[in-house]
C-alpha cells in the first residue's frame, strides 16, 4: 500500500506543466514548476521543513518549543504544518501589505499572527524583522528561524527543487526563471543546476522598489532604489545571506501592475490558479523573450496558490482601485465601488423621506420603483428647486414631484456610451446585473472612472 505517515511526506515532487497559450509566440518551450501542489500550497513547504529539521538536529529547538518567524505567509504555513505534526507552537510576524487570507490561513492551523507596518526600515523596532528577533529573546525555548539568513533555506532547494527539475527535463533545461525574495529558491536551485550544467541561464525576477537588481548590477546597497511596492512574496530592501549572486546570470524587474495582470491571465488562459509571484515570474520571462531561441527549454517556478490572493489580484475592485484594470463598462464601475445596494423610493413616499435618504447615503439621484417596475426618478437638484419655491412640498408624495425615469442600459454598456446618455436633464443610468438586480451609475461615477 502507498500510504504517507503524515502530511510532511507529501512535500515535493510537484509537477512540471507546459504552458501553451500565453507563451505561444515565444520560440521556445516554457514549462511551469507548479509548487502550489505542496500540502501548504507553496514552495516554502520545502525550506520550512528543512529549516526545522536542521534546527532540531543542532539542538536549537527543543520538544514543545515555540517557532518564531517573520513571513509573508507561505513560509509560516510550511512551518505551521510541521509544527502540527511535531508538536511545536508557532508565532508568525508579518506585514500589513500581505493579504488577509494569508493571516487567516495561518490562524486556522493554530498559529499566532502579529501584523507589523510595511513602510519602515528593517532595523526599525516596529519592523517585522525586529519584532521577530525581540520575541525570540523574550520567549523561553523559542527559536527565530530567520529564513533570510538561514542557509538551510537554499539547501532545501539544492536537495529537492534542483534535482526534481533536472530529472523532469532529462537534463535538457536551458533557463531557470524565478522570482527573488529571500534568495533561497533561486540560489539553491541554481547551485544544483549549475553543477549539472554551467551553461544553464538563471534569470531572477525582481520588483520595482526592491534593491536586489541594483545590488546585482553594481555590488552596492543603494537605498535610493527602495520604495513601497504592492507585489507580495519577492523583492527585498536588504540582501539576505541566502544569496550567491555568482550563480545568477541576470535580474529583471517587473511592475506591480504587470505581475498582477499576468497572474490573472494564467488563471484564465492556462487554468493555473497561482499567486502574485508566478504572474511576475512569467511577465519577467516575456520581457526577456528576445534572448530566447527555438532550442531553449525554460522552466518558470510558480511559488504559491491563487487562494492566497482572492481579496487582491483576483478581486476586480482591488485591481481597478489601483489602476491595474481599465474601467471599460457599466459593470466595471459597479465592481470598482464595491457593488453597493441600490437605494430606491416608491411613489407613495414623501419628499421629506427622499431628502433624508439622500442625506444619509450622500447620493444625488434615486430611482422610483413600484411593484418592481421603474416609474420615474428624483434628483437632488430637482427637489431643491421645488422645495425652495414651496417649503410645504416636503410633505407631498414623490408621485407629485418625480421626474422621468433614468435610461436602462445593458450591464456591459461601454463607458463612452454612458457619457452620452447622462445629460443635464438626466443625471444617471440604470442596468441589471446577471442576477437581475438594478444598479445605478451617475455622472460622478463616469468622471471618476475616466480619471483613473
Amino acid at each position: 500500500m502507498d500510504i504517507k505517515n503524515n502530511i510532511l511526506e507529501t512535500i515535493g515532487n510537484t509537477p512540471l506543466i507546459k504552458l501553451n497559450k500565453i507563451t505561444k509566440d515565444l520560440p521556445c518551450t516554457v514549462l511551469a514548476k507548479v509548487d502550489y501542489f505542496n500540502p501548504g500550497n507553496s514552495i516554502k513547504d520545502r525550506m520550512a521543513l528543512k529549516m526545522l529539521e536542521v534546527a532540531e538536529k543542532e539542538g536549537k529547538l527543543q520538544p514543545g518549543g515555540t517557532i518564531i518567524e517573520c513571513t509573508s505567509g507561505n513560509t509560516g504555513m510550511g512551518l505551521a504544518l510541521a509544527a502540527c505534526v511535531k508538536g511545536y507552537k508557532c508565532i508568525f510576524v508579518t506585514t500589513d501589505k500581505q493579504s488577509k487570507e494569508k493571516a487567516d490561513i495561518l490562524k486556522a492551523v493554530g498559529a499566532e499572527v502579529i501584523v507589523c507596518p510595511t513602510n519602515v526600515m528593517p532595523e526599525d523596532p516596529k519592523s517585522y524583522y525586529s519584532v521577530a528577533k525581540r520575541l525570540a529573546t523574550e520567549i523561553p525555548n523559542s527559536y527565530h528561524f530567520n529564513q533570510y539568513d538561514n542557509l538551510a533555506n537554499r539547501l532545501a532547494h539544492y536537495e529537492t527543487t534542483g534535482p526534481e527539475i533536472w530529472n523532469q527535463t532529462d537534463g535538457k533545461i536551458t533557463h531557470l526563471v524565478c522570482t527573488a525574495g529571500t534568495g533561497g529558491t533561486v540560489t539553491g536551485t541554481a547551485m544544483y543546476l549549475k553543477e549539472k550544467n554551467p551553461n544553464i541561464k538563471i534569470w531572477a525576477i525582481d520588483v520595482y522598489g526592491s534593491l536586489l537588481t541594483n545590488y546585482f548590477n553594481t555590488g552596492e546597497i543603494d537605498m535610493r532604489f527602495v520604495h513601497p511596492y504592492i507585489s507580495e512574496g519577492f523583492g527585498e530592501d536588504f540582501v539576505p545571506q541566502n544569496y550567491d549572486m555568482s550563480v545568477i546570470d541576470q535580474f529583471e524587474q517587473v511592475t506591480d501592475k504587470d505581475g498582477a495582470i499576468m497572474a490573472r491571465k494564467l488563471a484564465k488562459e492556462e487554468g493555473i490558479f497561482c499567486g502574485y509571484s508566478a504572474g511576475s515570474c512569467l511577465q519577467g520571462l516575456m520581457q526577456l523573450k528576445n534572448s530566447l531561441t527555438k532550442d531553449d527549454l525554460v522552466v518558470c517556478i510558480f511559488h504559491d496558490h491563487g487562494s492566497r490572493y482572492v481579496g487582491k489580484i483576483y478581486n476586480d475592485q482591488w485591481m481597478i482601485e489601483r489602476g491595474f484594470l481599465e474601467v471599460k463598462s457599466f459593470k466595471d464601475i459597479v465592481n470598482a465601488r464595491g457593488n453597493k445596494k441600490l437605494k430606491t423610493v416608491t411613489p407613495q413616499q414623501t419628499v421629506a423621506e427622499a431628502v433624508e435618504l439622500m442625506k444619509k447615503y450622500d447620493i444625488e439621484h434615486i430611482p422610483v420603483f413600484e411593484n418592481n417596475e421603474l416609474k420615474g426618478s428624483i434628483s437632488e437638484a430637482g427637489l431643491f428647486l421645488k422645495v425652495f419655491n414651496n417649503a410645504e412640498i416636503k410633505e407631498a408624495s414623490i408621485s407629485n414631484v418625480m421626474e422621468a425615469a433614468f435610461p436602462v442600459v445593458d450591464f456591459n454598456t461601454p463607458v463612452e456610451k454612458l457619457g452620452k446618455l447622462i445629460t443635464k436633464e438626466n443625471g444617471a443610468v440604470l442596468a441589471k446585473d446577471e442576477a437581475g438586480n438594478f444598479h445605478i451609475v451617475t455622472k460622478y461615477d463616469v468622471l471618476q472612472s475616466m480619471a483613473k
